[in-house]
């Protein structure tokens, strides 16, 4: 057990007017705001957008649905929730989602408490009255002990950096920030930039009302039917009995999603029983269905080819142009590197005759004209141009504000060469601001909700230890976060991820540092560190006292 300071008392304690502010009022923000209320602490959460929900406020494209099964995809926290909430299909709709949280904020009483339509644009910390001053692009300034950012993974936008973006004459519009109005493209040309998740589940979609679409592909993705369907009423049920113990194993796993661990190499079985599992896992419906086959898919590069080039059999059986088929095969990285998408005929629309893709390997974008998109070959006409570009993940909701931390360093100068923090936490020189499923935590390599559910729970208990025990200020030390970050590092090393140019590593943002961002080694393993920090009187992180 380290050595803790006992806290002192100043001699002219400063108050400030908030116990904690929270970011964000998504998923993270909700529950982080119902626990801190829970301590009985003056709470305000500010959020940017015109209501609550976060990602799933924000993402309102078509076809934008989870990709983790609904079941499973929500708070664990309330066995009361379990029971009353049913979810109509197996992977919900945005809509669906969008009403959950705003079922779970009414149901908690959280709107209140929730300052919409505020983007907190700056937070400078004061070092002698252990406080953050939150100033937003309101006008508003406040004060608070703590600051949680729960600004969420996948939300700082990523606009097209295209030359010529601004002079479309026609419509423009982006997955990330799509109209609440419904968008009608009956009869129009549209163009679709980008193959991510986001694109993957609405070029569908789009193609059913376009007269015709044209999608621009740089990378090509491997795609995974998502065999979505209604659940009956039969299933529900079947589903709420066991919903305890299945809660108890999701908080165990190594994903937050409940599975057998695999137990073989890909390499060590023939070729017959290798594709008897990867059809088991391809007709599984489930993003980690082909994933969890073998112990060595996302760490062996000849067996993880086994894998990829059945996802590319499989989009030549489903894919009638043999040339199309090829353009629509990945062959630049290995299967998992970048995150799979879930396909809900997404390979079957370009059999449609309206339905063309353009390989911008072979022909690239040169610049957005007027009248369209122009490659190096010649300039597609189109009335409607959807930007897919996707998001800074990870760390780009975070350096968007203006953190000012001890000594007067910024968050974005820390970071500037990849963010540093200890157990994805608490970074060091920014006291009492944590962070909810940010960088070099599990993060977006989990079930994004329990991973939320585990932060935001191992915050709360750290402000209730500090609290209990006179102090109010906890820092990572830079010794821990120098082991963490080294850690994390070591551990993404043993993997295929790094060798890969995704948003997983910032290479998606132009000038963004190469750096691995999530933590590989597993929900499970991660919690157990946490938790052994916690007991440890939270080794590796700093406790002082000051104003209580």
């Amino acid at each position: 057990m380290p050595t803790v300071p006992r806290p002192s008392s100043p001699s002219a304690p400063v108050a400030p007017q908030l116990d904690a502010v929270v970011v964000g009022a998504g998923f993270s923000g909700l529950y982080q705001l119902h626990r801190l209320r829970e301590l009985g602490l003056r709470t305000r959460v500010f959020e940017a957008c015109d209501d609550i929900g976060g990602t799933w406020y924000r993402n309102r494209y078509p076809g934008a649905r989870c990709d983790i099964e609904s079941t499973a995809y929500s708070f664990s926290f309330s066995p009361e929730l379990d029971q009353e909430w049913e979810w109509s299909e197996r992977y919900a709709t945005q809509p669906e989602l969008l009403c959950y949280l705003h079922h779970v904020a009414d149901r908690f009483d959280l709107r209140k408490d929730v300052t919409l339509h505020t983007r907190v644009t700056r937070a400078v910390y004061d070092e002698s009255a252990h406080i953050w001053q939150l100033t937003t692009d309101t006008g508003e300034t406040v004060t608070a002990r703590f600051v949680v950012l729960a600004t969420g993974c996948m939300s700082a936008v990523k606009e097209p950096d295209i030359p010529g973006a601004g002079t479309f004459a026609g419509r423009a519009l982006h997955t990330a920030d799509w109209p609440h109005e419904d968008v009608d493209l009956t009869g129009r040309r549209v163009a679709v930039i980008g193959t991510g998740c986001s694109g993957v589940q609405a070029i569908p979609l789009l193609a059913e009302q376009a007269a015709a679409l044209t999608v621009f592909q740089r990378t090509p993705v491997y795609a995974l039917p998502a065999l979505n369907r209604p659940l009956s009423a039969a299933e529900t049920v079947a589903f709420k009995a066991r919903y305890p113990e299945f809660r108890a194993a999701q908080r165990q796993s190594r994903g937050g999603t409940v599975f057998e661990l695999p137990t073989r190499s890909a390499l060590e079985v023939d070729e017959a029983e290798r594709t008897a599992a990867f059809e088991a896992g391809w007709d599984s419906g489930l993003l980690s269905g082909l994933l969890r086959t073998y112990t060595d898919i996302l760490a062996d590069r000849a067996a993880n080819e086994t894998v990829a080039e059945f996802v590319r059999s499989k989009i030549r059986s489903i894919v009638t142009d043999p040339e199309t088929a090829e353009t629509l095969s990945p062959r630049t990285f290995p299967f998992g590197t970048k995150r799979p998408c879930l396909d809900t005929g997404y390979y079957a629309t370009y059999n449609e005759p309206h339905v063309r893709v353009v390989d911008l390997t072979k022909t690239p974008i040169v610049e957005i004209t007027p009248r369209g998109v122009r490659t190096s070959d010649r300039e597609h006409d189109v009335d409607v141009i959807v930007f897919a570009t996707g998001f800074d993940a990870m760390t780009g909701s975070q350096v968007a504000v203006d953190i000012v931390g001890k000594g007067g360093t910024t968050l974005r100068e820390k970071w500037a060469t990849g963010p540093r923090n200890h157990l994805g936490l608490l970074s060091a020189g920014f006291p009492n601001l944590f962070t909810v499923i940010g960088p070099l935590s599990p993060s977006v390599l989990s079930n994004a909700v329990v991973s939320i559910e585990q932060h935001v729970e191992w915050i709360t208990d750290c402000i209730a230890h500090l609290r209990g025990n006179g102090f109010t200020e906890i820092d990572a030390t830079p010794h821990a976060e120098e082991d963490w970050c080294a850690h994390v590092a070591d551990l993404a090393s043993r993997t295929l991820y790094p060798s890969v140019a995704s948003w997983y590593t910032g290479a998606n943002v132009p000038g963004k540092p190469r750096v691995f961002l999530a933590y590989t080694g597993g929900a499970d393993r991660y919690r157990a560190e946490c938790d052994t920090a916690a007991r440890d009187g939270y080794r590796g992180f700093a406790l002082s006292g000051g104003a209580s």
